[in-house]
C-alpha cells in the first residue's frame, strides 16, 4: 500500500559562526594651527565604524573607517585637547560556505595594543592594532513532513512556533540641526550622543521611523580650564523601502550615532551639527507549522529515517537600561576631575540567576589632572546586566542583535577615590534557536505478523513520564485505542503517574 506523504518549507536558523581578525592602525597625525601645540600626550582610543556589509560563498567584506582619536594636555595652560583622524578599511574575512535566505552580522570588537608618542609638539605618531569580532547569524529553508495518511500510519504531530526573516537594513543618514553655546567656545573637546526610536510604522513594503538624535558637546570656554557640556536634540524622520514587510511584522529598529561634526554657524556661540546615524532595521512575520515529529504503522514494518529540525523564533525585544558602579584610590589623592568617557566591549546573553541576562562589560576612561598639574588617565572596568524575561527549551542558544548607548556617566574624586556610575540603554532584539526532533523519511515495508487473536489486551507496567505515543509504537496499536481502554482523557501524550496500563490486542 503507498504511503501518503505531504511536506512544507520550515525557515529555519541556518548557520551561526563568529570570526575574528585585525585592523592595523598606523597614522601619524598632525595637529592643526587652531589647536594648541602638543605638551603631553593623556590617552588614545581607536573605534571601528563598519559602513558596508557583503556576505559572499565563503567570504565576508566589511567596509569602513577606523576613529583613531587621541587626547593631549596642550602647551601654556591649554587644558585637554582632542584631535582624531579616520583612516579608511577594507577587510575581507574567510567564512565557512553555507546556504542562506536572510543574514546579519554584528560587528563588535576591542583595542588589542595603541602605541602613541608625540614626535614634536605638532606631530603625533599612532601604532597599534584593533581586534574585530564578527558574529554571522543566517537563516535558511528546510524542508520537512506535515502530516502521512493510509497504510495504517500513526503520528505524533508537533507545531512549531517561529520567525520568518523579511528585511534587513542597514542604512547611513544625515542628520543637521544647531548648536548654541552659553558663550562663544575656545575648543570642541569631544561630541558623542545617543538616538531614540519613537515610532515605526510598517506598510507594505515601506517603513516609515521617527525619532530624534541627542548630541552631547563638551567644550571649554576661552581662559577655562574646565569642561562645560552642551545638548542638542536633532528630529529624526526616514522612509525607506522594504521589500516583503508588511503590517503583521514585528518590527526592531536602533539609531546608532556613529560620528559627529560641528561647523561655525552664522553667530559665534553657535554651530551647524551634523550627525551620522546608522540606521540598523529588521523586520520578522511570525509562522507557525505542524509537522510530524514521529509516526509508524498498525499493518507494516516502518523504517522511519530522523530529521533535526532547527527552529527560530523572537524571544524578546530589548529596550531597557542598567547601572554600574566602579571605584578605586588614585595615585594622587589631590587629583582634579576634567573629563569621562565610557567605552563597551563584546556583549553576550548568559545564565543569570534562574534566567538569563544580556550582558557587556564597560570601560570608563576618567581625565583627572594632578597636584603637578598635569592630566593622567585612570580605567574602571565594570558589568552591565540587562535581564531578560525569556524562558528557552534545554539546549537552546540566544542570539542578541543588541546596541548600547549612554545614557548617563557620573565621575567624582573624593579623597584620593575615583568613583564612577555608568548607566546605560540596550537596545535591539534577542533570538532563540533551538532543535526539535522530526522524521525525514518513511517508508513501508512488509506486513506485520498477525499477532494471537486470543489475546485481547495485554498488561503493561509503565512508568510515570512515559510517552504513550511510544507505548502505541512498541505493540503497533493506535494511541486512541490505548486512550480509550485505560479511561485516560483525550490529549494525554505523557503518563502522570506509574501504573497497570492495558494495552489492546493489535
Amino acid at each position: 500500500m503507498e504511503l501518503k506523504i505531504f511536506r512544507d518549507t520550515l525557515p529555519q536558523a541556518g548557520t551561526s559562526c563568529t570570526v575574528k581578525a585585525e585592523l592595523p592602525l598606523e597614522t601619524e597625525i598632525l595637529i592643526s594651527d587652531y589647536l594648541p601645540p602638543v605638551f603631553k600626550l593623556v590617552k588614545c582610543f581607536a573605534k571601528p565604524v563598519v559602513l558596508q556589509k557583503q556576505l559572499q560563498p565563503g567570504r565576508l567584506t566589511l567596509e569602513g573607517y577606523l576613529r583613531c582619536t587621541v587626547f593631549y594636555q596642550g602647551e601654556d595652560r591649554a587644558g585637554l585637547c582632542q584631535t582624531e583622524q579616520k583612516l579608511p578599511f577594507t577587510k575581507q574575512l574567510e567564512v565557512p560556505e553555507f546556504s542562506f535566505t536572510s543574514w546579519m552580522a554584528m560587528v563588535e570588537g576591542q583595542t588589542e595594543y595603541l602605541n602613541c608618542r608625540a614626535v614634536n609638539p605638532h606631530r603625533i605618531e599612532v601604532r597599534g592594532a584593533y581586534g574585530l569580532v564578527v558574529t554571522i547569524h543566517t537563516q535558511d529553508k528546510q524542508e520537512l513532513i506535515t502530516a502521512l495518511a493510509d497504510g495504517g500510519i500513526e503520528q505524533k504531530l508537533q507545531t512549531l512556533n517561529g520567525v520568518r526573516s523579511t528585511a534587513v537594513l542597514e542604512k547611513l543618514v544625515t542628520v543637521e540641526g544647531e548648536l548654541v553655546f552659553a558663550k562663544p567656545p575656545a575648543a570642541i573637546l569631544d561630541i558623542t550622543g545617543s538616538a531614540a526610536v519613537r515610532e515605526v510604522k510598517l506598510l507594505a513594503g515601506k517603513a516609515v521611523v521617527k525619532g530624534e538624535v541627542r548630541a552631547q558637546c563638551a567644550w571649554r570656554a576661552e581662559g577655562e580650564s574646565s569642561l562645560q557640556s552642551q545638548a542638542a536634540s536633532l528630529p529624526f524622520n526616514q522612509v525607506v523601502d522594504l521589500e516583503g514587510v508588511a503590517e503583521d511584522c514585528r518590527c526592531m529598529c536602533v539609531l546608532e550615532p556613529v560620528g559627529f561634526a560641528l561647523a561655525e554657524g552664522e553667530q559665534e556661540a553657535s554651530g551647524q551639527l551634523t550627525a551620522s546615524v546608522m540606521m540598523h532595521l529588521h523586520a520578522w512575520r511570525p509562522c507557525q507549522l505542524q509537522y510530524v515529529a514521529d509516526a509508524f504503522s498498525t499493518q507494516f514494518e516502518t523504517a522511519v529515517t530522523p530529521q533535526e529540525l532547527a527552529a527560530e523564533d523572537l524571544a524578546c525585544m530589548l529596550n531597557e537600561t542598567a547601572s554600574s558602579t566602579a571605584s578605586g584610590p588614585l595615585p594622587d589623592a589631590d587629583a582634579q576631575l576634567r573629563a569621562c568617557f565610557v567605552s563597551y566591549g563584546p556583549a553576550q546573553v548568559t545564565p543569570y540567576r534562574d534566567g538569563w541576562a544580556f550582558t557587556v562589560r564597560a570601560v570608563a576612561t576618567a581625565f583627572a589632572e594632578n597636584s603637578l598639574a598635569e592630566l593622567e588617565s585612570y580605567e574602571k572596568t565594570l558589568e552591565l546586566v540587562f535581564p531578560l524575561a525569556v524562558e528557552a527549551p534545554p539546549g537552546a542558544q540566544f542570539s542578541p542583535e543588541c546596541w548600547l548607548s549612554t545614557e548617563n556617566i557620573q565621575c567624582s574624586c573624593t579623597g584620593g577615590t575615583l568613583e564612577v556610575t555608568v548607566t546605560a540603554r540596550a537596545e535591539g532584539a534577542i533570538l532563540c534557536r533551538s532543535t526539535h526532533p522530526g522524521i525525514g523519511s518513511i517508508e513501508l515495508g512488509e506486513p506485520l505478523t498477525t499477532p494471537d487473536p486470543e489475546i485481547a489486551l495485554r498488561i503493561y507496567y509503565a512508568q510515570a513520564g512515559e510517552e504513550l505515543f511510544g507505548i502505541a509504537r512498541r505493540f503497533h496499536v493506535s494511541p486512541a485505542q490505548i486512550l480509550t481502554a485505560n479511561g485516560l482523557e483525550a490529549g494525554t501524550q505523557v503518563l502522570p503517574q506509574a501504573m497497570h496500563f492495558l494495552v489492546p490486542g493489535a
